[in-house]
């Protein structure tokens, strides 16, 4: 015998006065409500009405179970209540701010036909970090190296004119003796600049003989991207971000630079919603190689 639903008929018969009215107002045939209140006198071993009159009155039993079977359906109620609350609870992720709004949008809209209600909170690679650490989020997209990556986003570098060969080698970036000629600069903007990213692209330019200050941190994206529109200098960036910012791309001939991202979050059940079931559609909002596609996607994975 289910107790709340037995309690729910007994409470909502000993309102209305009536089986019939009660049944009706619970949303279940009489002969249900009075299959329901009479097992519930079995459990108890005790009448909860008087069916002796054509009217239906509470025993004196029955008067003292009404208030605690009234409370036990307000509790299933609330319960049922927080339950929905809790599914509906937004799932904080902290994600790069380099992700096209528009890429963000389309991916809390895949979420929510899954059931899942995103919360996208865009930062940089070490906040992302220090927001899930202190949890601020429930989850963060992070930067990790190549080899541990969920996803990869190829990484080369972009001008404002067209490259003169198929890939571009760091050599050719190094300065003549004229003093006239200008350093062209290789921008890093913020979102690489992470150890795994930054590190082998410097110690890559000392070694073809670049100056120290031809690869250098840019303060912002929009200015890494001026400064390319602007100027010979050159920013490292995906080929998508060279698309949007209207600059030719080109794929370094080395060292071979990949963004890779991972999931880090404190609950085993927001690691997998993002690994898995949006796994293809944050591949997308991060741009990474083949938007998702069945070949890149990890074991276990749906759509």
């Amino acid at each position: 015998m289910d107790i709340v639903v037995a309690c729910r008929a007994f409470v909502a018969v000993s309102g209305h006065g009536s089986f019939t009215s009660g049944a009706a107002a619970a949303g279940i045939p009489q002969s249900v409500a009075s299959r329901r209140i009479a097992a519930l006198e079995e459990h108890f071993g005790s009448r909860l009405f008087d069916r002796s009159s054509r009217a239906v009155r509470l025993t004196p039993f029955g008067q003292d179970m009404l208030p605690t079977a009234r409370r036990l359906v307000d509790l299933a109620d609330a319960m049922a209540d927080d339950a929905e609350r809790a599914r509906l609870r937004p799932l904080r992720v902290a994600v790069p701010e380099i992700c096209p709004p528009h890429r963000l949008a389309a991916l809390v809209v895949a979420a929510r036909r899954q059931r899942v209600q995103l919360e996208v909170r865009p930062a940089g690679p070490q906040e992302r970090e220090r927001l899930c650490q202190t949890l601020e989020v429930d989850t963060a997209i992070v930067a990790v190296p190549e080899a541990t990556a969920l996803w990869r986003v190829p990484l080369g570098l972009a001008a404002r004119t067209p490259f003169p060969a198929p890939t571009v080698f760091l050599e050719t970036l190094r300065t003549g003796r004229a003093r006239t000629q200008a350093r062209r600069r290789i921008l890093i903007q913020p979102e690489d600049d992470v150890a795994h990213l930054r590190d082998p692209l410097t110690r890559a330019g000392q070694s073809a003989g670049l100056a120290p200050a031809q690869v250098a941190i840019a303060p912002s994206l929009v200015d890494a991207a001026a400064a390319a529109l602007g100027s010979p200098d050159l920013l490292l960036c995906s080929r998508r971000q060279a698309e949007d910012f209207a600059l030719h791309w080109c794929p370094l001939a080395g060292p071979r630079l990949l963004r890779g991202y991972d999931v880090a979050a404190g609950a085993r059940e927001d690691l997998d919603q993002l690994r898995t079931v949006l796994y293809a559609d944050v591949a997308r909002s991060l741009g990474a190689a083949g938007d998702g596609a069945a070949g890149d996607r990890p074991r276990g994975a749906t759509e």
